[in-house]
């Protein structure tokens, strides 16, 4: 069944608080991101960093083409919430559940352990779109903050969502799946993170995920019972 459009007609800031938009305040969690990237990126001392690298990060070679996939996670991230936004109230409720989870945990790894790498090249091998567009990406991101990578833990928390929703098809998640592999990927070609970063990510991405979806969603797995199915009267309240 296709869903229905969400009804914004007579929204106003005044009105955040009332049920039909009450999941709008949700969004509020990327402004806690972005105040906490200030302070985790600025006002750590210099001497608390510890310097990311492994041996992986040695044998993967650095290909400015993966920028494409890079860039495009800011694509994938913004369409998922802007379809969520319009389609999916309480979809875009677990979404942002899962990225705030992603977030907390993930600076208060940045506080314990602060970190950077110096992966990046000091002189692109070639000159061309892609090196232009990842030369401007390095001149905004930084090299520190980097373990776990948020770009995977977004990545992860995000698909979480996508991949329990019954009305996406086998194809589109697969589709999904497969890019953000993708995204695992470029994060390490473009000399961005380490591979470290991106395994760091996965048990941040798995406690977000047990904390979101464990009582509804994976408890009845491993219990063996069925969730309960909400009575005619509750089944549409806050979804629209």
């Amino acid at each position: 069944m296709k869903r229905q459009k969400i009804d914004y007609s007579g929204f106003s800031l005044k009105k955040l608080t009332d049920p039909r938009f009450s999941h709008l305040l949700w969004l509020s969690g990327w402004l806690v991101y972005f105040v906490s990237y200030f302070f985790t990126e600025n006002l750590i001392p210099e001497e608390r960093f510890h310097e990311m690298h492994c041996f992986v990060d040695d044998l993967i070679p650095f290909c400015e083409y993966f920028v494409l996939i890079y860039a495009g996670w800011y694509l994938f991230v913004a369409g998922s919430m802007l379809y969520m936004l319009l389609y999916d109230a309480n979809g875009l409720k677990k979404m942002m559940l899962m990225i705030i989870l992603v977030q907390f945990l993930g600076n208060v790894w940045f506080v314990a352990y602060p970190s950077l790498q110096n992966l990046r090249p000091e002189v692109f091998p070639r000159e061309n779109f892609c090196s232009w567009l990842l030369g401007l990406i390095y001149t905004f991101d930084n090299n520190k903050g980097v373990c776990p990578s948020l770009h995977v833990g977004f990545s992860g928390a995000i698909l979480s969502v996508w991949l329990k929703d019954r009305e996406v098809g086998k194809g589109a998640k697969t589709a999904l799946s497969f890019f953000v592999f993708l995204v695992c990927l470029a994060v390490c070609f473009v000399k961005q993170h380490s591979f470290l970063d991106v395994l760091a990510a996965i048990p941040v991405v798995l406690i977000a995920e047990i904390c979101t979806f464990g009582k509804d969603y994976w408890l009845p797995r491993w219990t063996g019972r069925k969730k309960a199915e909400p009575s005619p009267g509750e089944a549409g309240k806050g979804d629209r």
